[in-house]
């Protein structure tokens, strides 16, 4: 008897699990205000926000920077880290290294266009840890309600 009340708890705890690792997709994360006006997305166990420099559609030396943050939003030290940023836009790319700069913060220099078909590519290696890697469309703006997740808790 005692088997067949374990068997739905089981099935419970699986939906559960399901649902949260779900709510942390492209979609679900186009939809939060990141904390420094960037994109986020998920890598591992980070929630990476890209900031780009969005000043002027034309090629030029801007910064990249990457917050990094667990998924429940905490800083995650970025001290002993390493990363880099693939950037295409405008029919260009850069590559741009990223280097630890304040707590939870990676930041480089490169050549770039912030046009509406940026798209970027980071990848990071936390010290100690394996590299992740985030794909990113910073300009572009998701609707609010896209996701069709409403009741998220980290």
């Amino acid at each position: 008897m005692k088997k067949i009340r374990f068997i739905p708890a089981i099935a419970l705890a699986l939906a559960t699990a399901t649902t949260s690792v779900q709510a942390h997709d492209d979609a679900y994360l186009d939809t939060q205000q990141a904390p420094h006006g960037g994109q986020l997305r998920m890598a591992g166990a980070y929630h990476p926000e890209l900031v780009v420099d969005k000043s002027t559609p034309q090629a030029a030396d801007k910064t990249v920077v990457v917050y990094v943050t667990d998924h429940a939003g905490q800083k995650v030290s970025t001290d002993g880290a390493t990363g880099n940023a693939t950037i295409l836009a405008a029919k260009g790319k850069a590559s741009v290294a990223l280097v630890p700069d304040g707590d939870n913060r990676l930041k480089g220099t490169g050549r770039y266009a912030s046009t509406a078909d940026m798209k970027a590519i980071i990848s990071f290696t936390a010290k100690g840890q394996p590299p992740e890697t985030a794909r990113f469309t910073p300009l572009l703006k998701a609707m609010p309600g896209d996701a069709g997740h409403h009741n998220h808790k980290p």
